[in-house]
């Protein structure tokens, strides 16, 4: 079976966005590793939706191994949609309103 497509809630890119700012105002190899690591999640994600933990709200969670950030996603027919790249420590669901449409 061919991999699902992912499409990005523009507030997730807004804070995959802001994560790596972050990343590269401290450190270019962490900010490189965690760009590693977000490809790769998007790869097991779209091959596999379906293996990764259920959680809130229809959601599912891939937990990124080397940083404090799960990325929340939910699946629509042959479409992947990621929710949100959640800090594990800060404003848990803040995301909610954003799995209404």
């Amino acid at each position: 079976m061919p991999p699902h497509r992912l499409r990005f809630l523009a507030e997730a890119r807004r804070e995959i966005d802001a994560a790596l700012e972050w990343y590269l105002a401290r450190s270019r190899q962490a900010a490189e590793a965690f760009v590693r690591e977000l490809d790769h999640a998007a790869i097991l994600i779209a091959e596999s939706p379906g293996v990764w933990s259920r959680h809130e709200r229809e959601s599912r969670r891939y937990v990124l191994r080397r940083f404090p950030f799960d990325l929340i996603y939910r699946e629509s027919g042959d479409m992947i949609e990621v929710i949100a790249l959640a800090h594990r420590k800060r404003e848990p669901g803040y995301w909610h309103s954003r799995t209404a449409g």
